[in-house]
C-alpha cells in the first residue's frame, strides 16, 4: 500500500499472532464494500490470516483477496438444515483456528455471540448506526472485548444506550483512498452534475429538494440531478417528480457497480436528510473531490459548515436552493469545499491507521482475554 502502509512496521509480530475470522451481512457487504475491500488488504499486506463469514447471497468477487478464506453461512438455504449448518460452520472455523471474531453489523450480533461461546473466544462488535433504546443489541458483557464505531455521534450514542459497555466503546474512522485530483467543475461548459444516495423509503425525504430543483430550473440554471438507490417509496418518488415536470432533469439509477466512477465525475453531492447511519457513500463522495451539500443531524461527523461541506436545512426549501445555487455560481467555493473535505479525510481517515487500530484492538482484546482466563 506504499506511503498508506508507512504505520505497518508498528504491528510488527504481534500482528501475526492474531487470526481474526470477520462475520458479515449481505447489507455489510453491499453498503461497505469499500471499507471491506480496504480492511481485508491491509490485513492480506500485514500478512495476517482472516475468514470471512458471510451469506450465499453476498457478492464478494471484487472485494476478497486470495488469501482470505471465506465461509458461506448457511451453507444450505434450507430452514430445516440450520443443525447442519450451524454444524458445517463451526468445523470450518475450528480448522482455520480464529483467535478473535469481528463481527462487522449490528444485524450479526447473535450469531457473534453464539460463537464466541461456542469457540470461547473473545469477539469484537462494530456499530455502524444509532441505537435505540427499546431495540437492544443482544452484546455478551464477558465476551464481547470492544465496540468499534466509526464516528463520534455513534459513540456517544452507544454509551448512552449501553452504560454499562462505555469503557469499551472505541472509536475507529473508517479509512479511504483520496484523489489527488478532483473533477468537480473542472471542465467549463460542461453540465453541471449533481449526485444524491439517500434511500427512496419515504417520498416526504424528497420534496424540499426537488421543489428546490425546480425553482433553480426555472431560474434557468442547467444542471442534472442522479438519485442512485431504491426503497418501497421508488414509485411515489417517481410520481412526484413527473408531477413537478423534473424527469428530464432527475434521474433514478440502482446502485450501480460503477458508482465510483458517478461520484467521481459529480460536481456535488447532495445529503438531503439526516442518516442514522455512518454514510459510506458520503465519505467516498469526499475522497473523490466532490464538493458537499447536506444537512446536520443524525451521523454527521463528516458534515463540517464551509470545511468539508455547505450546510443547509432539509426542512426549508429556500435553504437548500440558496446553498445549491451558491455552489452552482461560484465554482471556486465549491472546488474550495471539495479541497477542504479531502484535506480533512488525508488528515481523519486514512486506511493505513484505520487498519493499525483495529489490529491493535483485536491485540489488546486478546491480551486481556487470556490475562482473565475467560472461557
Amino acid at each position: 500500500m506504499s506511503g498508506e502502509q508507512r504505520d505497518s512496521a508498528l504491528n510488527g509480530v504481534k500482528a501475526k499472532s492474531v487470526r481474526p475470522a470477520l462475520i458479515a451481512s449481505a447489507k455489510t457487504v453491499s453498503d461497505y464494500s469499500i471499507f471491506l475491500k480496504h480492511l481485508l488488504v491491509g490485513f492480506a499486506a500485514e500478512s495476517v490470516p482472516t475468514t470471512l463469514i458471510c451469506g450465499t447471497d453476498c457478492g464478494i468477487d471484487s472485494i476478497v483477496p486470495p488469501s482470505v478464506e471465506v465461509v458461506r453461512h448457511p451453507a444450505f438455504e434450507i430452514p430445516l438444515l440450520w443443525r447442519q449448518n450451524r454444524r458445517i460452520l463451526l468445523e470450518r472455523l475450528e480448522k482455520f483456528r480464529p483467535t478473535i471474531l469481528h463481527c462487522l453489523c449490528e444485524s450479526e450480533a447473535s450469531l457473534a455471540r453464539r460463537l464466541s461461546r461456542q469457540l470461547a473466544l473473545p469477539y469484537v462488535l462494530t456499530v455502524n448506526s444509532l441505537q435505540k433504546q427499546w431495540q437492544q443489541v443482544s452484546i455478551s458483557s464477558k465476551r464481547c472485548a470492544r465496540i468499534i464505531v466509526p464516528a463520534r455521534s455513534i459513540a456517544a450514542n452507544v454509551t448512552k444506550v449501553y452504560p454499562g459497555f462505555t469503557d469499551r466503546v472505541e472509536e475507529i474512522s473508517i479509512g479511504t483512498f483520496v484523489s489527488e485530483s478532483s473533477n468537480c467543475f473542472g471542465e467549463s461548459g460542461r453540465l453541471a452534475s449533481l449526485v444524491t444516495t439517500h434511500p427512496l423509503d419515504n417520498v416526504e425525504d424528497f420534496e424540499n429538494l426537488f421543489r428546490a430543483v425546480k425553482h433553480l430550473a426555472i431560474d434557468r440554471y442547467e444542471f442534472m440531478l442522479v438519485m442512485m438507490g431504491n426503497g418501497a417509496g421508488e414509485r411515489q418518488v417517481r410520481k412526484l417528480l413527473t408531477g413537478l415536470g423534473l424527469p428530464q432533469i432527475v434521474t433514478i439509477v440502482p446502485k450501480l457497480g460503477l458508482w465510483q466512477s458517478l461520484l467521481a465525475a459529480g460536481d456535488i453531492f447532495v445529503r438531503p436528510r439526516p442518516s442514522t447511519s455512518f454514510n459510506p457513500l458520503l465519505l467516498e463522495a469526499m475522497s473523490a473531490g466532490t464538493a458537499v451539500a447536506g444537512c446536520e443531524g443524525g451521523v454527521d461527523d463528516l458534515i463540517i459548515a464551509d470545511k468539508t461541506a455547505v450546510v443547509f436545512d432539509p426542512e426549508d426549501e429556500l435553504s437548500i436552493r440558496s446553498k445549491l445555487q451558491q455552489l452552482l455560481d461560484r465554482p471556486e467555493l465549491a472546488r474550495g469545499i471539495a479541497a477542504g473535505a479531502q484535506q480533512y479525510l488525508r488528515e481523519n481517515h486514512s486506511v493505513s491507521n484505520m487498519v493499525s487500530a483495529i489490529l491493535k484492538t483485536y491485540e489488546d482484546a486478546q491480551g486481556e482475554w487470556s490475562a482473565g482466563g475467560s472461557t
